[in-house]
């Protein structure tokens, strides 16, 4: 998989959409899991909020990167669940790809400004 090339004008878009992605990847989740999950793995370095996380659920919905189904929790409770499909499963190595580069060049050029 050729990795994607991380634009600095799109930074916080695709490391929402990595985020999430990296998430469903283990499991699928509803929307209030996904925030928990990012929030107590990155030790409260990463949030998102519902005006944030849920448009975002849905571009990658519609761009067939997730799939979502409704789940009855309760009699009078429903949820939507997130999964990765398999077209989000090849996005996400690029984007883990992508990242990675990022950072190595980040770190080089950093690295080298410290003394």
């Amino acid at each position: 998989m050729k990795p994607f090339n991380i634009e600095i004008s799109n930074l916080s878009k695709n490391c929402n959409e990595a985020l999430i992605l990296a998430i469903l990847s283990e499991e699928k989740k509803h929307g209030y899991q996904i925030a928990l999950e990012v929030e107590e793995r990155s030790g409260g370095m990463f949030k998102f909020n519902h005006g944030t996380l849920y448009p975002i659920l849905h571009k990658l919905e519609k761009d067939g990167l997730v799939t979502g189904t409704w789940e009855e929790e309760s009699i009078k409770r429903k949820r939507k669940y997130y999964s990765l499909s398999n077209k989000g499963k090849e996005y996400l190595a690029g984007q883990q790809a992508g990242w990675q580069n990022f950072f190595r060049a980040f770190f080089e050029i950093m690295g080298k400004g410290i003394r």
